[in-house]
This record gives C-alpha cells, sequence and structure tokens, in this order.
C-alpha cells in the first residue's frame, strides 16, 4: 500500500509539474508544457521510432520536497553500469543493421529514443508517458484528439528490470503500445489481464524457478538456504522457486530478503544469517546492485564455504567474476550467441560521437578518467581528454562481447518489432511509409511473429506474450591466469521428457575447486533397512533415521515405511530385501540324524543277532521256557521298531508323513502285544500249577497268536480310520520361528494321533502292571522282573515324552520322537533279552532244565 501511495503521488506531482493547467484556456485549442520534456540518452529520428529503457544507473538525485514551488527534473545518478549501456547500443546497432537492409523494411527508416529508467520506479513511468507522448511543449488539443490513435513511439523495449517493467507496461498496456523487455523476467508479467501489451524474448522466471529446483534436486541437495531481492524480481521468483522445491522435496533453512536502500543493519543481519547456517548451498534471486553489496559485506568476515546458485540476472554478469567466493558457482543464463559486427560498432566510437549523447559522454569519462573538450569547466577534477585515448584498449562490459546473451535478446526484440512493421505496411514487393496504425494493431502483430535471426535464433511469443524456456547451464571455473570465467557446463530445455531436461557436456568445477558434488543435508540419507522419522518442529528434511521392525523391510534410500515380508520371507541382516526363509527339517546329512541313524540300525542288527542267538539256541532250555515263538515274533516287532524311527528322517512328503506315524503306531503295538502275552504266559504258567487248575488251555499257541493279532488289528484299524479321516500331511510351520520355515508332518487329526498313542500307553501300562503282579512269583529265572523293568522304562520314557514333544522347536520335535522310539525299544530289548542271551553264551552251564526249575541253587542274577 505504501508503493501504491507513493505512485500516485508521483503521478499527480507529475500532472502537476507537466501541464500547467492555468495554460489550457477555454478559448485556446493548446496546452503547454511548464517544463521541457526528458530529452532521450541516445535518438535517431525516422519513419517509425522504437522506444528504449534501460537500467544504465540504479539511483536517482533525491531532495526533499516542499510543496511550495515546482521540483526538479528527476536525474540519474551513481556510477554507470557498462553492461547496461552495451544493451542500450545493441539496440541502436540492430536499428542500423536493419535500416541498411533491402529485404526487410526497404525504403523504410527505423528510429530509436533510448532512456535511462535509473532502476526506479517514477523515472521509468516518466519515460513511459514520455514515449506516449513525444517531444512537444505545445499541445494542440483539436490535432491531438484527431490523432490521439498514433503514439510518439512504435513499441518500446525495456526494462532490463522486473519492477520498472512492471511499472511501465502498466501505463503502456493502458494505450495497447506494445512492449518487449529483454531482461524482465517476473512470472506476474505473463498476466495478459494486467499487461496486454507486454512481450519478451528472455523466459519467465516461472520456468527459471522449476529449472532451478530441479537442479536442486539433481545434485541432491535438500537443505539450502535462499536470499533475494525486495522487488517484484525477488520475491515473484523466489515465491516460484520455494513452491517448485517443496514439489521437489527440497528444505529451505531460512528465506532473507535485502534491497539496496535498506539499512547496513539489515544487510549485516542478512549476512550473520548466512554464515551461521548449516546448508552449503544457497540460492540467490537476486538483483545485481543488491547481490553487490551482499558479496561485499560477506567478503569482510570468513566466510564458510558456500556453494551458490544463481538467477540468470547476476549469474552472467562478468562484473561479479571478481568476487572469489562464488567461485564454483552454478545458474542458468539464456544462450550465448555470437552477433556479427557488433564488436566493431561497439569500439566504432569516438570522442566527437560520444559528444553528440550524455550518456557515451559520460561512458568517456569514465572509461578514460578524462573530459571532453565540450565541458566549461572541470567540476569534476579531471584531466582534459586529449585524443590519445584507445577505446580498443578498455577491459570493461561495455567492450566484452565473448558471451552475448541478454544483449542477443534486445536484438531479438529490435527484430521482433521489425517483423511486426513489416506485416503492416509491407505487401511481397515493397512497403508504405505512409500507412498509419494504431497500437493495438502493432500490439496484434507482434503476437504473430515467428521467424530465424541472421545469428540463427528463433524468435515467436506465447499466448502470454513468453518465448519457449531454453536455458543454459553456467559455472564459474577458474582459468589459468587464476581468474573466473563463465563456462557453459550444461542445458536445460523445458520442452524435454521430465526427468531428462538437462544435457551436461563439461564436467562442473564446485566450490573450492573440488570436483565432486558438495554435500548440504540437514540430515544424512537413511539408508536402506531404514525408515525415516520427521524430527519434532523441524522441517521434512530434518529426519531421523530408525531401524525397520523385525519382520520388515526397506529397499531404497529414504523409504517414509517399512514393508513387511511375505509369510514364507524373511529380512537380510541389513533389512534390505527379503530372502526365502530356510526350510528346516531332520535331513539326513544333519549330525543329529547321523547319530539317531546309527543307534536306529545298531538297535536293529542287535535285535536281529539276538535273534539269530535264540535261534541257534532254539533247542535250549531257556529259549523254550521263555516261549519262543512270542520272543522271535517280539525280536521282529523290535527290529521293526527300530527301522521305524527312520522313517522320520528326511524332507517330509504325503507318504512319508502318513508312514512314519502308522508305522510307528502298529510296530510299537505289535511289540508291546508281544510282551503283553509273554506276560499273560508267566502268569498263567504258575497259576496252572495249583491243583485243580486248567488255565493253561486257554493260553495255549493259537490263543497268544490271537491275542497278539487282535490286540494288533486295534491298532491297524485306528490308524486306517486316521488316514481316512484326516491323515498326517507335510506342512510349513510359520509360526514356531518367524526367519526360518519348519518343514514338519501335521498331524492331520490330533484325535487319531492321540488314539494311537494311548492305545500303546493302555496296552504298555496292562503289561507293567501285570508283570508287576508276577514280579515275585517263585522261579530261578522270572522273565516277570525284566518285564517290569522294560515295561518301567517304556512307560517313563513316553510319559517324558509327552512334554518333550509339545515343548521341542522345529527338527528337535522330531529327534525327540526318535529318542522316545530308540529309548523304549532299546529299553525293551536290553531287559528282555539281555540277561537270555548272557546265560546263553557266558553261562551255558546255566542253561539246564534243572537250573531253570530252581533245582540247581545260584545266585540271583
Amino acid at each position: 500500500m505504501q508503493f501504491f501511495s507513493t505512485l500516485m503521488s508521483f503521478v499527480a506531482l507529475l500532472w502537476i509539474t507537466v501541464f500547467d493547467p492555468a495554460s489550457c484556456q477555454t478559448d485556446t485549442v493548446s496546452c503547454r508544457l511548464w517544463t521541457v520534456p526528458q530529452q532521450p540518452g541516445i535518438f535517431m529520428n525516422g519513419d517509425f521510432v522504437i522506444g528504449g529503457i534501460f537500467t544504465i544507473h540504479y539511483l536517482t538525485k533525491s531532495e526533499q520536497m516542499t510543496y511550495t514551488r515546482l521540483p526538479s527534473q528527476l536525474q540519474c545518478s551513481g556510477s554507470m553500469d557498462f553492461r547496461e549501456l552495451r544493451f542500450a547500443r545493441a539496440l541502436e546497432f540492430t536499428i542500423h543493421e536493419i535500416n541498411n537492409r533491402s529485404d526487410l523494411l526497404p525504403g523504410i527508416t527505423l528510429g530509436y529514443q533510448i532512456h535511462d529508467s535509473c532502476s526506479t520506479v517514477p523515472m521509468a513511468i516518466k519515460v513511459a508517458f514520455q514515449l506516449g507522448n513525444g517531444f512537444e511543449s505545445d499541445f494542440n488539443i483539436t490535432s491531438s484528439c484527431s490523432n490521439s490513435a498514433v503514439a510518439a513511439v512504435t513499441a518500446v523495449i525495456g526494462d532490463s528490470a522486473s519492477t520498472p517493467s512492471i511499472s511501465i507496461a502498466r501505463v503502456l498496456g493502458l494505450f495497447r503500445i506494445p512492449q518487449v523487455s529483454h531482461y524482465a523476467t517476473c512470472a506476474c508479467l505473463s498476466d495478459k489481464n494486467q499487461f496486454p501489451a507486454f512481450f519478451r524474448t528472455i523466459p519467465s522466471d516461472h520456468h527459471q524457478a522449476a529449472a532451478l529446483a530441479k537442479m536442486v534436486k539433481l545434485f541432491g541437495w535438500t537443505w539450502i538456504g535462499a536470499v533475494r531481492s525486495d522487488t517484484d524480481y525477488g520475491n515473484y521468483g523466489m515465491a516460484s522457486f520455494l513452491q517448485a522445491a517443496q514439489e521437489e522435496g527440497i528444505c529451505v533453512e531460512y528465506s532473507e530478503v535485502y534491497y539496496r536502500t535498506q539499512s547496513r543493519n539489515k544487510l549485516e543481519r542478512v549476512a550473520n544469517v548466512i554464515r551461521r547456517s548449516t546448508a552449503r548451498v544457497i540460492i540467490a534471486f537476486m538483483h545485481s546492485g543488491e547481490m553487490r553489496f551482499l558479496l561485499e559485506e560477506l567478503a569482510r568476515q570468513p566466510l564458510p564455504p558456500l556453494q551458490w546458485i544463481g538467477s540468470e540476472t547476476w549469474i552472467i554478469d562478468p562484473d561479479f567474476l571478481r568476487y572469489n567466493i562464488c567461485a564454483g558457482a552454478i545458474g542458468f543464463g539464456v544462450p550465448q550467441s555470437v552477433i556479427p559486427g557488433f564488436r566493431e560498432f561497439l569500439l566504432d566510437l569516438t570522442p566527437a560521437q560520444a559528444l553528440k549523447s550524455p550518456l557515451l559522454k559520460e561512458f568517456w569519462e569514465s572509461s578514460f578518467s578524462c573530459y571532453l573538450k565540450e565541458q566549461t569547466d572541470n567540476t569534476k577534477g579531471l584531466r582534459e581528454c586529449d585524443g590519445s585515448e584507445d577505446i580498443i584498449t578498455l577491459q570493461n562490459p561495455y567492450s566484452d562481447t565473448s558471451q552475448l546473451r541478454v544483449t542477443n535478446m534486445v536484438y531479438k526484440a529490435a527484430y521482433a518489432i521489425a517483423h511486426a512493421i513489416h506485416g503492416l505496411i509491407c505487401n511481397d514487393t515493397q512497403c508504405d511509409k505512409n500507412i498509419k496504425f494504431t497500437p493495438w494493431q502493432m500490439l496484434n502483430q507482434i503476437k504473430l511473429v515467428n521467424f530465424t535471426t541472421k545469428n540463427g535464433f528463433k524468435v515467436s511469443f506465447d499466448s502470454n506474450g513468453d518465448p519457449p524456456a531454453v536455458y543454459e547451464l553456467i559455472n564459474w571455473q577458474f582459468k589459468n591466469d587464476g581468474t573466473l570465467n563463465f563456462v557453459t557446463v550444461g542445458q536445460y530445455d523445458s520442452s524435454r521428457p521430465r526427468g531428462h531436461e538437462f544435457i551436461m557436456r563439461k564436467n562442473i568445477s564446485w566450490v573450492g575447486g573440488q570436483m565432486e558434488v558438495p554435500v548440504s543435508l540437514c540430515s544424512e540419507s537413511c539408508p536402506p533397512g531404514t525408515r525415516k522419522a520427521a524430527q519434532k518442529r523441524r522441517p521434512v528434511c530434518c529426519f531421523d533415521c530408525i531401524p525397520c521392525a523385525e519382520g520388515e523391510i526397506s529397499n531404497k534410500t529414504d523409504s517414509l515405511d517399512c514393508l513387511r515380508c511375505p509369510p514364507e520371507f524373511w529380512p537380510n541382516p541389513k533389512q534390505e530385501s527379503c530372502l526365502p526363509k530356510p526350510v528346516e527339517f531332520l535331513s539326513w546329512d544333519d549330525t543329529l540324524s547321523i547319530i539317531l541313524t546309527v543307534f536306529s540300525i545298531a538297535g536293529a542288527f542287535m535285535a536281529v543277532c539276538v535273534a539269530a542267538v535264540f535261534y541257534k539256541h532254539r533247542a535250549s532250555p531257556i529259549v523254550k521256557a521263555n516261549n519262543s515263538e512270542l520272543s522271535f515274533l517280539l525280536l521282529f516287532s523290535l527290529t521293526l521298531c527300530f527301522l521305524c524311527s527312520l522313517t522320520f528322517i528326511g524332507q517330509p512328503s504325503d507318504w512319508s508323513c502318513m508312514l512314519r506315524h502308522t508305522a510307528f503306531g502298529i510296530t510299537f503295538v505289535l511289540c508291546i502285544s508281544c510282551v503283553l502275552g509273554k506276560t499273560l504266559v508267566v502268569l498263567m504258567a504258575f497259576r496252572a500249577t495249583l491243583p485243580g487248575s486248567n488255565v493253561m488251555k486257554w493260553f495255549g499257541p493259537p490263543q497268544q497268536r490271537l491275542s497278539v493279532l487282535a490286540f494288533t488289528l486295534i491298532q491297524v484299524l485306528i490308524c486306517v480310520l486316521w488316514l481316512k479321516i484326516s491323515p498326517p500331511f507335510p506342512f510349513k510351520n510359520l509360526k514356531h520361528y518367524k526367519e526360518r520355515i519348519i518343514l514338519e508332518c501335521g498331524l492331520g487329526s490330533a484325535v487319531g494321533f492321540w488314539a494311537v498313542l494311548g492305545y500303546i500307553g493302555v496296552l504298555a501300562l496292562l503289561c507293567f502292571i501285570l508283570a508287576f503282579l508276577a514280579r515275585k512269583l517263585p522261579d530261578n529265572f522270572n522273565e516277570a522282573k525284566f518285564i517290569t523293568f522294560s515295561m518301567l522304562i517304556f512307560c517313563a520314557v513316553w510319559i517324558t515324552f509327552i512334554p518333550a514333544y509339545v515343548s521341542s522347536p522345529g527338527k528337535f520335535t522330531v529327534a525327540v520322537e526318535i529318542f522316545a522310539i530308540l529309548a523304549s525299544s532299546f529299553g525293551l530289548i536290553i531287559c528282555i533279552f539281555a540277561p537270555k542271551c548272557f546265560i546263553i553264551i557266558f553261562r551255558p552251564d546255566q542253561n539246564t532244565k534243572k537250573h531253570l526249575m530252581g533245582k540247581v541253587p545260584t545266585k540271583a542274577l
């Protein structure tokens, strides 16, 4: 609001200053200016005049307003910007080149009026009115009204800065006078509702801001600082950049603003913020004036190495190459070019020519520190120019044509206006300079231009008055002599597919001359296997790296979340990928399997050996007395018991799961049935010795065979029902261990499994009770004692098996089951057959009928 208030006050003052209301009488037809019109710095008359506005100075002379007298004319002050003077002379050169051509505007002479805006809004507005009104001091109302559609200039080129250009565009836009800027990049100027007559040959900051954000992302910087000019250029440009940066996931540690007319305390505060920051990359969206003040302030005290990123306003300004603290700076500039004959035009300047223009005169005197002869008094304290001055020897931005970038934008703007004029007054053969056209006709014609300049650059405008966005990536690199120089290291083209806008051609020299990309992060990237956790009350780029939870992975850097592995997979140690879980089962090559296999085969071999001993001594009394038929059947069943443990080893399959449980259940019932039969025979044998007992006829060999068969068939029936209803099956146990899969045999029907075990337990318990009752029967070799011990071991093994089986993990569950089978089998064969074999082999003298009947005294075994 303060700006607009100041602007309105100035316009009112300008009206009072320029026009004398008292001189406009009702009975007269003319008005007279109170003051002399603002004269251009460089001018030439022509059939059609093109206006030019450039920021050749950066200050204006100020005075205290008294409102009691007319204020003095606005005048620029301060040092001259020789680069801006080169831009102004580029317009002069281009118009002379067009006038010398016979194909574009034959028979037509273009003129120019070049003004200095001093980079201030009041001067810019005054110059805009001047270009619209002309140089006349007296205005004839009748003729002015009749010619109100004709402006003093055909079009205007300028200004160099965005803020003055906005003011100029608001004034010229009211009259639809076309304005083509060569260097005003503010994205706001693309709004045709506010600036209907504005065009430019340099891309909008909207494209530059997006390109800068993509470049920051390209080099992996997520933590940067930002400074900007407190102008439309800086504020709009930085706003566009911050929005694009946010979309790219870039965080800004600070965003400072400065304008060159602000206090020194403000400048020092901005410099201190930069010095104390942790961001090692800083982007500066600043005008050359503000940037110069900031760099000079930063150079006063030691500064940590900073990677500068510059907007096109200062990154391609050769005047800044003297600041070594910006070595390695990168930024975007419009493509460099060559304008044939332009350097010769610049150097073809004599003192006589300089005297014709106040701007060229000031340039000559500033460059050679002398004053030209027309100066009547030596108020500057300079020597008189004596003709020895040689402009060719100058080394300043005026004569530097090595990288013509913005200069080429002026060249393109002048040609765009010339082509528009051609479209209005020329036909296929000739041009008519007497044709009159309105500013809005010129405006519409500029929208249609589409051509290629002599030096090979295409010129056209989109619906917003903007050209296509193509930039060169500029890097400040040291030359062999230790001075800085602009080096084009790549190109950015917004029309290319996303992610492929950059084309790198050379290596970049970063801050400090290093070749590796500097790092600027608030937090180091989270490696795979971790996830990002935002730090409280800090930007999203500041985070902690939290390891993924058990069973989860992150397979990319800076992952926001961890992913849980599928059920059959488990993270690798770094938790960056899911690997198939190792499948665990009691394999044949396992050490435990080998040990159990050895014991199993050894047990089976022992049973076979005992059977061989019994068979060899089958006629001996001890074999006959212990029911040889049941003994051989028991040995056979024990052999099967030892061997059935082998079915529990190896990878479970449908057949192996059904076989191992049914074989185990049937063979053990067969075994216990034989032991039970032997126990009953012992009991009945002694009961048969009682007078009048006829019980043995019910426990003869046929009844023994039938009982064993009946007991076994019951188990077979249980197993068949189990297999029919819900058989055991192989399945992957994913619950017991998180990091591996247990491949085991599922029970299918738990009722079937426990029915098989329960039936074996019932028979074993019955056998144990009967053997316990017969343990004290009078006999020199009472087998019931050994059956009791064997059943005691059997029951103890299987009672302890149940909790061990339930609690054993993985393959050890199967090992416990095998151990129970082998332990109970060894208990039976050792307790029942070891004493007999000992007598048969080592005490044959006791293997007699008399000894067996107890008629020969012997020590108890």
